[in-house]
C-alpha cells in the first residue's frame, strides 16, 4: 500500500494500493486494443461532447479539488485554486482545439509528373500514449498529460507522482461521470520498475515525461524504435535586471517567480543578474519582501509559501545554502529551516559560481542576485549552464530588450515579468538538456497526431 501523506504536516492522508507490473501489462493491453481497431475510436463530436461534460462536474468541485491539491502537493490554498481553474480552463482548450486537427492541401501540377493528381494530408492519433507526470502541480499536468491525449483521439495511460496521486485518481473519476469509454484514460501508481514498462514497450507509440532530467534521459535511452516523446526537465532561470528597470513592477513580480510553490517550479526565478548600479537597492528591497511572506499551512488562506514535498528537500536546501554562504555569498534574508518540512524563503548575494546553487536547479524557496557591471557578461554568464528553458529581463528600453532576448540561450524570454510566467496555449519547454518536444495544450495535441498524405491520380478539376 502506498501512504500519501501531507507534505506540511506529515500526517497520513489516504493508503491506496500500488500495481505491479500486471497490471500495467493489462492497461497496455487495452489501450493497444482501443487503438488498433478503429471501430472503438471516438469520433470528434463525442470526444468534444465528453471534454465539455467533464469541465462542468469540476466547475461544480472547484473547492474540493483545491483543498485536495493543496493538501497532498503543499501549494497554498490560493495558488492551488489558481491551478484548479487552470485545469479546468486547459480541458476547455482541449475541446476547442479538437476542430483545429486538420491537414492541408499539397500543390500538384508544378511539374509536369505531378500533373492531374490532388494531395492532401490528415491528422491521425499517433497511437497508445503513456505519461509519467510530476508532483508540483498534481492536477494541472495530469490535464496536460491526459486531455491533450484524449483529444488527439489516443488511449493513454498516465502515471502520476507517488507523492501526489489523489488529484490524478480524482480526475480520473470526473471522467469516467462524464461519459469517456473504459479504457481510454487509465492512471497506473506503481514504482518506478512497474512503470518502466510504460516506456519500453512497442505499443507506446509517444512518451510523456514531466520530472528530473537524470530520470527523463534515462527513459528516453530505453524508448522502442519509432516511440515520439516530450520531455520537460528542469532549468535555473536566469533574470537579467538593467538600471532602468521599474521597481514598483519588478520586486512584487521577482518574488511571485522566485517563491511561487517555494520554489518548485521548473521555471522558477533562480539567479538573478543585476546592473552594479542597482544591486544593492534592489537586493536589500528583494530581501526585505522576502521576510514579510507568510510561511505555512497550505490550506491557510493567508499562506505565501508552503513546505517543501518532503523533509529530504530541506535538508538538501539547508546544506546548499550553507555551503553557498561558506563559500563566500552574503546572505541577506532567510537561510534557515523553519520546520522540517518548511525552509525560510532565503535570498543570497554573489554566491560563488562553483557552488550548486548557482550551477544546479534549486527547486526550493531561495533566489541568488549576482551584480555585474557589462550586460554581455550576464548574459554569457546565464547561458553557461547546460540547462535552457526560460528566462527573462528586466528594462525600459525596447532596443536593450530585443538584444537581450536575441543573445538568451532559452526557449522563452519574458520582457518586464519573471520566469515563471505560463499560459496553457502557449508553447512551453526546454531546450538541451531541460528538455524536447513543446508542449502546451494545443501544441501536445498537435505532437500526438502523424501526419498521412494522400494523393490521388488522374484528378481533373
Amino acid at each position: 500500500m502506498l501512504k500519501v501523506k501531507s507534505p506540511y504536516h506529515q500526517r497520513l492522508i489516504k493508503e491506496i494500493p500500488l500495481v505491479g507490473k500486471e497490471a500495467v501489462e493489462k492497461a497496455l493491453s487495452i489501450a493497444y486494443d482501443l487503438f488498433t481497431d478503429q471501430s472503438k475510436w471516438i469520433p470528434a463530436y463525442e470526444r468534444i461532447a465528453i471534454l465539455e461534460r467533464t469541465i462542468s462536474i469540476m466547475n461544480t468541485r472547484v473547492e474540493e479539488l483545491t483543498k485536495q491539491a493543496a493538501l497532498e502537493g503543499g501549494k497554498p490554498y490560493r495558488d492551488s485554486k489558481v491551478e484548479v481553474l487552470r485545469a479546468i480552463n486547459g480541458v476547455k482548450l482541449a475541446a476547442e482545439h479538437i476542430s483545429q486537427i486538420k491537414g492541408e492541401q499539397i500543390p500538384m501540377g508544378i511539374t509536369k509528373s505531378s500533373e492531374n493528381r490532388l494531395a492532401f494530408t490528415t491528422r491521425e492519433p499517433i497511437g497508445v500514449v503513456a505519461s509519467i507526470s510530476a508532483f508540483n502541480h498534481p492536477l494541472n499536468l495530469i490535464i496536460h498529460q491526459t486531455v491533450t491525449a484524449f483529444a488527439a483521439g489516443c488511449p493513454v495511460i498516465i502515471k502520476p507522482a507517488l507523492t501526489t496521486p489523489l488529484s490524478c485518481l480524482t480526475f480520473m473519476d470526473i471522467l469516467e461521470e462524464a461519459g469517456i469509454p473504459k479504457g481510454w484514460c487509465q492512471a497506473i501508481v506503481c514504482e518506478n520498475e512497474a512503470s518502466e514498462l510504460l516506456v519500453v514497450d512497442e505499443r507506446v507509440n509517444y512518451f510523456s515525461f514531466i520530472g528530473s532530467s537524470k530520470v527523463g534521459w534515462y527513459l528516453r535511452s530505453k524508448l522502442s524504435p519509432g516511440t515520439r516523446c516530450a520531455l520537460e526537465h528542469g532549468g535555473a532561470a536566469p533574470v537579467i535586471v538593467e538600471p532602468d528597470a521599474d521597481f514598483s513592477s519588478m520586486l512584487p513580480s521577482l518574488l511571485q517567480g522566485g517563491f511561487y510553490h517555494a520554489g518548485q517550479v521548473c521555471v522558477s526565478v533562480q539567479r538573478v543578474f543585476v546592473h552594479e548600479s542597482i544591486c544593492d537597492s534592489l537586493s536589500s528591497q528583494l530581501a526585505e519582501g522576502a521576510k514579510k511572506l507568510i510561511v505555512g499551512d497550505p490550506l491557510d488562506e493567508k499562506t505565501d509559501v508552503g513546505p517543501l514535498i518532503l523533509p529530504r528537500e530541506v535538508d538538501r536546501v539547508e546544506i546548499w545554502v550553507n555551503e553557498a554562504i561558506q563559500g563566500g555569498a552574503k546572505l541577506l534574508c532567510g537561510g534557515q529551516r523553519i520546520s522540517d518540512t518548511c525552509y525560510a524563503p532565503t535570498v543570497l548575494l554573489d554566491p560563488p559560481p562553483e557552488a550548486r546553487v548557482s550551477n544546479l536547479e534549486i527547486f526550493g524557496p531561495v533566489v541568488c542576485i549576482y551584480s555585474y557591471s557589462d550586460r554581455d557578461e550576464a548574459i554569457n554568464l546565464a547561458n553557461s549552464l547546460n540547462v535552457h528553458f526560460q528566462a527573462a529581463v528586466f528594462t525600459n528600453d525596447i532596443n536593450v530588450a530585443l538584444d537581450t532576448v536575441k543573445k538568451l540561450n532559452a526557449t522563452a524570454v519574458m520582457i518586464n515579468d519573471h520566469t515563471a510566467f505560463r499560459v496553457d496555449w502557449m508553447p512551453f519547454g526546454g531546450r538541451d538538456t531541460s528538455g524536447i518536444g513543446m508542449g502546451g495544450i494545443p501544441y501536445s495535441i498537435h505532437e500526438m497526431t502523424r501526419e498521412k498524405l494522400i494523393v490521388i491520380k488522374n484528378y481533373k478539376l
